[in-house]
């Protein structure tokens, strides 16, 4: 068997509620002294529906001196972790909350981890070349599609518009807390596009080229497709099911846990520079250019993906070749978009054939996440797939 390296968040909680318990739990964390001060940083949009409220409040009640960063925007830039972690310092923050989806969280991670050591931001991006140790993290998904959560992974946009990772362990968070009540108020069609995202994911997990993929990832990429394709038309027409968000919420987790350790590969690469450039959330940049990535990919990965059919439409007839089964899987996948009520292409979101050059350039600079792909892509091949996604 081949050498892996596995690594998770040490602490995954699921529980319906379980945000206004939040004080409580931050309590019971050895690392987090009695009455310190917390940064607790989401954004504006989730302020504004109340959503933050019994968190917060149960923070308070049990002793937390509690500073509110809520100035987190999609595709967060880099000066807004700048400007989260002086307000921390200047408050004394002790641990960190991030609380809100994938732009939240990633903003939470990178802070925690600047206030546990001196190196600029600008040299921890990269895989591994971030240093020092992490003030104390917990994480708290409003959405089910990131699975940031539980990824060491953290994007943020430079001001160029150019999105880069820092890729290192030390931003995992002490405590994932899965709260499917925090998700019950999503709309269709941002339900719809985080649940692809976190679909892509296992997905790409699974295909990767990385030297780390691994059984544990193939595993736990299955499990999330299982979970994601038997409750995302509930969710997204019936978002008040509990059970149905609660297995959204656990579908994204363990794609993430995937994702993080198997990494993914051109779907992302070309989909960072959609979200950057036309402000494009993230999920529904990833649902817009699926497909084409995959067809694409066909010819190296028919059989991986052919393995993958059945977790994401039960009814597929496997009595075939690989090839024909991951067809007739691509082909499903991109009819989804639009049987979940999702653009149909990147014209919908203003994106015209005089941009494809900008984007496909943008793209070839993602080579973390290219190296992964089944196939090489060359800037001429991204072209075309970013052509076939109009």
């Amino acid at each position: 068997m081949q050498d892996f390296t596995f690594n998770t968040t040490p602490s995954v909680r699921q529980i319906a509620g379980g945000s206004a318990r939040l004080g409580e739990i931050l309590a019971d964390m050895v690392s987090v002294p009695k009455g310190a001060a917390v940064l607790f940083v989401t954004d504006p949009g989730l302020m504004a529906l109340g959503l933050a409220d019994a968190a917060l409040a149960d923070l308070e009640s049990n002793g937390f001196a509690v500073t509110l960063f809520d100035r987190v925007e999609p595709d967060p830039k880099a000066s807004t972790v700048q400007d989260a972690t002086a307000i921390a310092n200047d408050a004394g923050a002790a641990c960190v909350v991030g609380f809100g989806g994938g732009s939240s969280m990633d903003v939470a991670k990178v802070v925690a981890l600047c206030l546990g050591t001196d190196q600029p931001l600008d040299e921890m991006y990269g895989v591994g070349m971030a240093r020092g140790r992490r003030a104390p993290l917990v994480l708290v998904p409003t959405t089910a599609g990131t699975g940031s959560e539980v990824t060491p992974i953290s994007i943020l946009t430079t001001g160029t518009a150019e999105k880069k990772g820092i890729s290192s362990p030390l931003i995992l968070p002490d405590i994932a807390l899965l709260d499917c009540d925090l998700t019950l108020g999503l709309p269709p069609s941002v339900t719809a596009a985080t649940g692809v995202d976190a679909m892509v994911h296992a997905i790409e997990a699974y295909t990767s080229k990385s030297a780390n993929n691994n059984v544990l990832s193939q595993t736990l990429a299955t499990k999330a497709l299982d979970l994601l394709s038997a409750n995302i038309r509930e969710a997204v027409f019936n978002g008040g099911n509990r059970e149905a968000r609660a297995a959204m919420l656990l579908g994204s987790l363990l794609a993430g846990q995937a994702f993080a350790n198997s990494p993914v590969a051109a779907v992302h690469a070309l989909a960072y520079p959609v979200g950057a450039l036309f402000k494009v959330p993230h999920g529904l940049s990833n649902a817009l250019v699926l497909a084409e990535v995959m067809r694409f990919n066909l010819p190296v990965a028919g059989r991986q993906y052919a393995e993958l059919a059945p977790h994401i439409f039960p009814d597929i007839d496997t009595a075939r070749d690989s090839q024909a089964i991951a067809a007739e899987l691509i082909e499903r996948l991109a009819r989804l978009n639009g049987e979940l009520g999702l653009e149909p292409g990147l014209r919908s979101v203003g994106i015209g054939a005089g941009d494809i050059d900008r984007l496909a350039a943008d793209a070839m600079k993602q080579t973390r996440l290219l190296v992964n792909n089944p196939c090489e892509l060359t800037e001429a091949d991204i072209r075309g797939i970013y052509q076939a996604s109009l």
